[in-house]
């Protein structure tokens, strides 16, 4: 992506020259950082070679947020637009405000207005707030204490009031945390509120352009958001992609709360549910896939297929456990789950990753935008 801060149609003045190459000057969301002054910004004018474009959502919201503020902006898409090699394809994401870490609740809270606030520009319905049950054997282990902290609605109960509210299965003895404003983000619809904002707003569009450098660049500021083929145009980030595996159940009659089983030891969501539009269940087992080479192609994981078929027959009682269509995703991952910002120079590099990045993608859109303005 490049930009440029002038009027939109003007000739380009002067080129920004080649764009450096990142070193190791990192953000890492919670959102603090150091960041080095930016040079004004330039309207990507031309690639002279292809540039990895990836499924990082936050490159959607991007453009529209830097026209908005009368930059140019160019954007350069890999693959064709709806491509489902990457991390933002299908219906559904979930949304959660929960987390351990109030902060995380906090962002997750900001990135809601931020939803709510495109949905009105767009006039379509894209978050579904069923709710989200998190089912754990220690209470204490649950995002509890992140939600209260932040002073975020939440409900404890135990095994038989789960139960008896929605058509699950928990263990004696677990304990069911309700957060509800909790759901679902229509991921197919997001992109195209995102798409229509950026072309309304004046970003042209390139698909089938794939960049090999940043230095092929000609802009005063490009921001790289290639999701898993990030460390193809900046090696220095510290992100390992795999091929993660989720399978689609059917389920008939009214949506239910997304459900995320907690891993005691993580405190992370190992196993996952949330309602489809088309099937009725999407479920997943979180941080199961092999590392990878983004551009090789893979195929769904039969043995997790088999895996996540026997947790949605444990945990739904009204789901058929035969499951009727699997697929990929790629996960762009750090060590701790944390998101990166990096600046250097022209270059920005944003790639909120891990598996839990979409629902931030309004928070971190704007956070990128600024860092590429020199505001943060």
């Amino acid at each position: 992506m490049g930009g440029d801060r002038r009027a939109r149609g003007a000739e380009h003045e002067a080129a920004a020259g080649r764009c450096a190459r990142l070193g190791h000057r990192r953000h890492r969301l919670h959102p603090r950082a150091r960041r080095r002054p930016l040079v004004a910004a330039g309207r990507c004018r031309r690639a002279r070679g292809r540039w990895d474009r990836g499924p990082a959502e936050p490159r959607r919201l991007v453009p529209p947020l830097l026209a908005r503020r009368g930059w140019a902006v160019t954007i350069y898409e890999q693959f064709e637009l709806g491509h489902r090699l990457g991390s933002s394809h299908g219906r559904s994401r979930i949304f959660r405000l929960a987390y351990p870490d109030a902060t995380w609740v906090r962002m997750a809270t900001e990135s809601l207005r931020g939803w709510r606030e495109l949905e009105e520009e767009c006039g379509t319905d894209l978050l579904e707030l069923n709710g989200l049950l998190e089912v754990v054997r220690d209470a204490g282990r649950s995002s509890r204490d992140g939600l209260r902290d932040a002073g975020a609605d939440f409900e404890l109960l135990d095994a038989p009031e789960a139960q008896r509210r929605w058509p699950i299965h928990v263990p004696d003895g677990w304990t069911v945390l309700f957060q509800p404003e909790a759901g679902i983000v229509r991921a197919d619809l997001a992109q195209e509120a995102f798409l229509d904002s950026a072309r309304k707003h004046g970003a042209e569009l390139h698909e089938h352009t794939r960049i090999e450098s940043v230095d092929d660049v000609d802009a005063d500021v490009t921001i790289v958001t290639a999701g898993a083929w990030v460390r193809r145009l900046v090696p220095t980030v510290s992100v390992r992609p795999t091929r993660e595996t989720v399978a689609y159940f059917r389920r008939d009659g009214a949506p239910i709360p997304s459900i995320g089983q907690l891993d005691p030891e993580t405190r992370g969501h190992a196993q996952f549910s949330l309602h489809d539009a088309r099937y009725g269940l999407k479920a997943g087992v979180h941080h199961a896939g092999r590392e990878i080479d983004p551009d090789e192609p893979g195929a769904p994981d039969a043995e997790l297929v088999a895996r996540i078929a026997e947790w949605v027959a444990r945990i739904h009682t009204d789901v058929d456990p035969e499951p009727v269509e699997a697929e990929t995703c790629l996960y762009t991952n750090t060590n701790d789950e944390s998101f990166v910002f990096e600046r250097n120079g022209p270059v920005v590099v944003g790639s909120p990753c891990s598996g839990h990045g979409f629902k931030f993608a309004p928070l971190v859109g704007e956070k990128l935008a600024d860092l590429a303005e020199a505001k943060v």
